[in-house]
């Protein structure tokens, strides 16, 4: 996840299609991130916070350029649970009432993780009521929400081969409390407070070469496909795509594999969170850019190339709201520079290749169907 300072039911799509190679004008409504996705059977979107619709500029854009938005706080259980007995949902409902009111999706990340919890969750969890604190939560979330979602990332991040389980399931506090089971749990819990909403899977590390990635990839197929023989009610599986400019390129050839194995399992695919780091580059700026761009598309050109793929979501619209990593980059004048509009709010060639991503998509005379959005 990025640090931050703190502080459609349906969509229209037309059927003209960009050549691959194309750069998109810049400054037109209809020429938007969203827009372009929408044309070429894909939903674009970002995440966003509530401190971030201040910015009266940046809120306009927010209302252009994605289809379907994330939460990145607000969802969070220790936002939305700060007390045991004691919800509070007014954040993330000022979020998704401005995606109702501009005709955009909203997401839900997410309900089941090992961070981002409320402090008081540790010692409950230790008590005979652990599975309701698991189950009672989702109830209560996601009845909240019911009929409002286009998904939910219902388990966020559970596999970890590293942890030696057999199961390659990470050594959590859910694990811990309710055994193996847990996952399954969520899922179905999931499914009867929002039955209409598509339940996601959510995880990371399936882009890369090496051999840690290859365990990582072939653990979350092995993971996916034993749950689905179970009768588990998982719909799609959301690849955050946080990627490395200056660090390990993605393996187009083994991703392109592991998007067919998911496929194969029935499973939609939605890219989550992307975001291309840009530490470890030089200072100038161009450089970097040129570099950031160059790893979003080697990525996007192929899980786009998939059918399978149906959203792709960056986490964030603007490097505005980034913090440098550490106060030595900021000494040195650092910012980063990982999504589609700079701090300026101008577009950036990772918007252009994310475009041109887009425009490229094979297939792209096929319209959206109502079932990709719902």
């Amino acid at each position: 996840m990025l640090t931050r300072r703190t502080a459609m039911q349906s969509v229209a799509v037309g059927s003209a299609g960009l050549a691959s190679s194309t750069f998109v004008a810049i400054g037109r409504a209809a020429d938007s991130l969203g827009s372009i996705a929408a044309a070429h059977a894909c939903l674009y979107g970002c995440a966003a916070s509530t401190f971030e619709l201040q910015n009266a500029e940046f809120a306009s854009l927010l209302a252009r350029e994605p289809r379907i938005l994330v939460a990145e706080y607000e969802m969070k259980r220790t936002a939305l649970q700060p007390h045991p007995e004691r919800y509070d949902f007014a954040a993330a409902d000022t979020l998704l009432r401005f995606s109702e009111r501009k005709q955009m999706a909203f997401r839900g990340h997410t309900l089941v993780w090992h961070k981002a919890n409320p402090p008081w969750l540790s010692d409950a969890l230790a008590s005979s009521r652990s599975e309701a604190l698991l189950t009672g939560y989702i109830a209560a979330v996601a009845g909240h929400y019911r009929g409002r979602m286009h998904s939910w990332d219902v388990v966020n991040e559970a596999l970890a081969p590293e942890d030696g389980r057999t199961d390659n399931l990470r050594n959590t506090p859910w694990l811990k409390a309710l055994g193996p089971s847990y996952t399954d749990m969520a899922f179905h819990a999931a499914r009867s407070a929002d039955p209409h909403a598509l339940l996601v899977y959510n995880d990371w590390g399936c882009e890369g070469a090496g051999a840690k990635h290859d365990r990582f990839r072939a653990a979350t197929l092995k993971f996916l496909e034993q749950a689905k023989r179970r009768g588990v009610p998982i719909d799609a599986y959301g690849m955050q795509g946080h990627l490395q400019a200056f660090g390990a390129p993605v393996d187009q050839s083994k991703l392109r594999v592991f998007v067919d194995g998911l496929k194969a399992l029935g499973l939609k695919v939605l890219i989550t969170e992307h975001d291309v780091d840009d530490g470890g580059g030089p200072l100038d700026i161009a450089a970097r850019d040129r570099a950031v761009a160059d790893a979003s598309r080697r990525f996007l050109d192929v899980v786009l190339d998939s059918d399978a793929t149906i959203a792709v979501l960056t986490w964030g619209l603007s490097d505005r709201f980034l913090d440098p990593p550490d106060w030595k980059a900021a000494l040195k004048g650092y910012n980063p520079r990982m999504l589609p509009l700079d701090a300026a709010f101008a577009r950036k060639p990772m918007w252009q290749a994310m475009a041109a991503s887009f425009a490229g998509r094979r297939g792209n005379q096929l319209l959206i169907r109502q079932s990709l959005l719902r």
